[in-house]
């Protein structure tokens, strides 16, 4: 996802509050940290790593991870590229993490 309205609005923003120049290129560069997710104001949300929303069953979430993690296991991709065994071992640690926190925000 590119998002690139974050840069026009700081821009012009930061122009207009200025009134200079220089300005707007702060404004551009606090844009792009907007558009590049540097200011996280609401946690990451573990449901997004499988598709699904927070009223997501049990076994909606299981099937969910099973699937996906079959999919992106490092050991299934033995033989790859090293770059794409290394997106694979990422993404399955992404969603090891986000299925333990589903399931400790589930215990609660």
């Amino acid at each position: 996802m590119t998002r690139w309205y974050g840069k026009l609005l700081g821009f012009v923003a930061g122009w207009l509050l200025l009134r200079h120049p220089l300005g707007g290129l702060i404004g551009l560069l606090l844009g792009h940290a907007f558009d590049s997710d540097w200011f996280k104001l609401s946690k990451d949300n573990p449901y997004r790593a499988f598709d699904l929303t927070s009223d997501a069953t049990d076994a909606e979430i299981d099937q969910a991870y099973r699937r996906l993690i079959s999919q992106y296991h490092p050991d299934r991709l033995a033989g790859a590229a090293p770059e794409l065994r290394a997106r694979a071992e990422a993404k399955s640690r992404e969603l090891n993490a986000a299925y333990d926190r589903i399931k400790k925000l589930r215990r609660r």
